[in-house]
């Protein structure tokens, strides 16, 4: 099973462009999870809401064009689900699906903004999540958490850290939580296989940094521990363009 996740700053314009049927007409994901929709199902084209082969499931944000994440499946799901949390559901911020063998959170982790400006929020955001997937956990679920966590882990995961240590992304708290979350029993999928390689998921639009390669890593599937023998391979595909960020990938025994 095939489980691509991609932030794709704005699912209109990146239809646009044609790039996100193109993905799934040409890769075949068995699931594709999508951040950053920044629309209502209500304002997408048919062919965007019932992709030839695909389920889709859409949680949106109250404001408009903003936040909002989606999945796109081949399998129906036991259930698709949000997190419960008016405070975080209201911005679009998480979809759960439960199949068979695993549940599958998406996730649009919230930025913390220039000056931490919503940092509290976002740590709130993390730290209930992590609840709620310690919840599962302890009732037996298996999980692959994905999406843009919009935190670079370690100094590995950015291009220029010295430059970034005030900046959003690459806070203190945000990556002591990050620790936090990975030694309370999940893994970072990709740096678990690929302990030093350098490859980036997200390049900001400002002074051709795609280019350059001046990227941070912040979009991930992580998987709980006992999950972990399930992992075939993962990969970030940095050669797909259309957004800011580029679609990652993990590939799992069914």
């Amino acid at each position: 099973m095939k489980i691509y996740s991609w932030n794709v700053n704005g699912i209109r314009a990146l239809h646009k462009k044609g790039e996100l049927l193109g993905l799934l007409e040409k890769y075949q994901p068995d699931i594709l999870c999508v951040q950053e929709t920044k629309a209502n199902p209500i304002q997408l084209e048919e062919e965007l809401l019932a992709p030839m082969g695909y389920y889709s499931y859409f949680e949106s944000a109250d404001k408009k064009g903003y936040s909002g994440v989606a999945i796109y499946t081949r399998s129906e799901p036991v259930y698709v689900k949000n997190m419960g949390l008016e405070e975080f559901d209201s911005e679009g911020r998480f979809l759960e699906a439960k199949f068979d063998d695993f549940i599958l959170i998406n996730a649009y982790f919230p930025n913390s903004q220039a000056n931490g400006k919503r940092l509290d929020y976002k740590i709130a955001f993390c730290d209930s999540l992590l609840e709620y997937c310690n919840t599962l956990i302890s009732n037996g679920e298996n999980l692959v958490i994905c999406g843009d966590y919009n935190i670079a882990h370690t100094e590995i995961d950015l291009a220029r850290p010295e430059d970034n240590e005030e900046n959003p992304g690459f806070l203190p708290e945000e990556r002591a939580w990050m620790t936090k979350f990975l030694d309370s029993g999940y893994v970072d999928t990709f740096r678990h296989f690929n302990p030093e390689k350098i490859k980036y998921s997200w390049w900001s639009y400002r002074t051709r940094a795609r280019e350059r390669n001046i990227g941070w890593r912040i979009d991930y599937h992580c998987v709980n521990n006992n999950f972990l023998p399930k992992v075939k391979s993962v990969d970030i595909l940095d050669s797909i363009t259309g957004s800011d960020h580029c679609p990652v990938l993990i590939e799992i025994d069914k």
